[in-house]
């Protein structure tokens, strides 16, 4: 791999850490190492959700910008006789992008390799090979020829099983590929927000947070939001592309490189108008590229910060992602950057008057 500029180092160890949803310390860490710097204080719930706060006005409204620690993954449930590992989902995976991929157990003496296997086609009647192959019917082969040899290894059930694949600049150097953009991009974007706030002045206190358990129900949002009691929140995330063949624009339109997505509906909020308004024409003034974007299925972490206290103005920014609930996911540099841009814009914007104008629109 070529030599790595500040960013796409710090873009490699998120996207590289492990962290399922329930076991995310590993990627916590390299989130609070790299907003530390930016950071007047850091804290976390009592679930595991870290909270960076940077004040500008001490009195000034709270601005919440979260990105979620987890990925989609699997969980260890039990070892057969002969060895062989048998897994529940953690978070939404597509039966098809499965089988046959290499996998990295957390074990208790280290990660261990393991590939997810199942019966081959060969003894599969013609009906079953047209049919998806169902979860349930696969298993992690990690190399063992015992349930006593796995154990061995430090393998137990309850142990987390994270997707393996490196994080790898394409031909085209704008374009990234990684595992675990859903959201290791989140958290690059929260930490980019307050490093661009760092030494600036700014009307309100902001707080960069990396959520826990979103992918199994935008849990650490609900917590950590509690915590703050949040004036504005902001979602960072990522979203659908629907620039790859097959898509169509009924479905998904967004293109990598068009800029930042602004979600105007998705299954778990309606977006706040005010603010809605407020981040496009913030948008419109800077000349950042930004595109529409709804979900009739999914959600963010904007979905349980806006229940908070008694409600919080909230709008989800995310980056359209090809490839998500998978082991490899492609995204543009260009977007990441943007979406960095029109935040740290809207939320200099975001004194305790326009905060609470938004509120009465």
């Amino acid at each position: 791999m070529e030599q790595l500029d500040n960013t796409l180092t710090m873009l490699k160890d998120l996207t590289d850490a492990k962290g399922i949803p329930g076991n995310e310390k590993e990627v916590r860490d390299v989130f609070e190492k790299y907003i530390k710097p930016y950071a007047d204080e850091i804290t976390t719930d009592n679930l595991g959700s870290s909270i960076a706060k940077k004040t500008g006005e001490e009195d000034g409204p709270k601005i919440m910008v979260a990105g979620h620690l987890d990925e989609i993954g699997l969980m260890l449930t039990r070892i057969d006789e002969n060895g062989f590992l048998y897994f529940q989902t953690a978070g939404g995976w597509w039966n098809q992008v499965m089988l046959a991929q290499r996998v990295t157990i957390m074990g208790s003496n280290g990660d261990v390799t393991g590939v997810i296997g199942s019966k081959p086609p060969h003894v599969l009647s013609p009906e079953a090979r047209k049919k998806p192959y169902e979860i349930k019917d696969m298993f992690i082969d990690i190399g063992a020829t015992s349930k006593e040899e796995a154990e061995s290894f430090g393998v137990k059930p309850g142990d987390s099983i994270v997707p393996y694949f490196e994080f790898t600049p394409l031909k085209n150097e704008k374009m990234l590929m990684a595992k675990a953009w859903d959201n290791r991009i989140g958290l690059a974007i929260a930490i980019d927000v307050l490093k661009e706030l760092k030494g600036e002045a700014h009307p309100n206190s902001v707080y960069g947070v990396g959520t826990i358990q979103e992918e199994v129900g935008l849990r650490g949002a609900k917590t950590s939001s509690h915590l703050i009691q949040p004036d504005i929140g902001f979602a960072v995330d990522v979203g659908i592309a629907g620039d790859t063949p097959g898509i169509s624009k009924q479905d998904a339109d967004s293109k990598l490189g068009d800029g930042p997505q602004i979600v105007l509906y998705d299954a778990s909020m309606v977006s706040h108008k005010g603010l809605r308004d407020l981040v496009v024409d913030t948008a419109e003034e800077h000349h950042i590229p930004y595109q529409f974007t709804t979900m009739a299925g999914g959600g963010t972490d904007s979905g349980s910060i806006h229940m908070a206290g008694n409600g919080v103005p909230s709008l989800s920014v995310t980056i359209a992602t090809r490839y998500i609930h998978s082991h490899a996911g492609i995204l543009h540099r260009d977007d990441y950057e943007n979406a960095v841009k029109l935040l740290t814009a809207v939320i200099k914007k975001l004194d305790r008057e326009t905060v609470d104008a938004l509120i009465k629109t």
